[in-house]
């Protein structure tokens, strides 16, 4: 292994390691959110970000059955198809928790974003 790729594994951790320290949710190298549902359940459930920035939720849909993240909140609709991932993109949000839900399993999809 390189020198370099090393060192990037290190940074890249390291900065996963800050974000959890921080309470913000670790993002991908592509600066995504990645959120799961999975028999009708967000995981995680609470997402937690920095204020003022754009946020990439990447929603991965393991239901056999398609679902819809859905937030007045947020003010945002996206149908996910089942087995399938869709991408929410969001406005840059002030501090202050936004709630979302799976529209077609509301009493089990449940979710809330922590913008800090």
């Amino acid at each position: 292994m390189s020198l370099r790729i090393l060192i990037s594994l290190l940074l890249v951790t390291s900065a996963a390691s800050l974000a959890h320290a921080a309470g913000m949710t670790p993002t991908n190298a592509s600066g995504q959110i990645e959120l799961t549902l999975d028999e009708h359940e967000f995981d995680p459930a609470e997402i937690h970000v920095p204020a003022g920035k754009p946020i990439q939720i990447v929603m991965k849909n393991e239901d056999g059955t398609p679902e819809e993240f859905d937030s007045h909140d947020l003010k945002t609709e996206k149908v996910v198809a089942g087995h399938a991932t869709g991408i929410i993109r969001l406005r840059p949000l002030a501090k202050g928790d936004y709630h979302f839900m799976g529209e077609y399993h509301s009493d089990t999809a449940q979710g809330v974003i922590v913008a800090e």
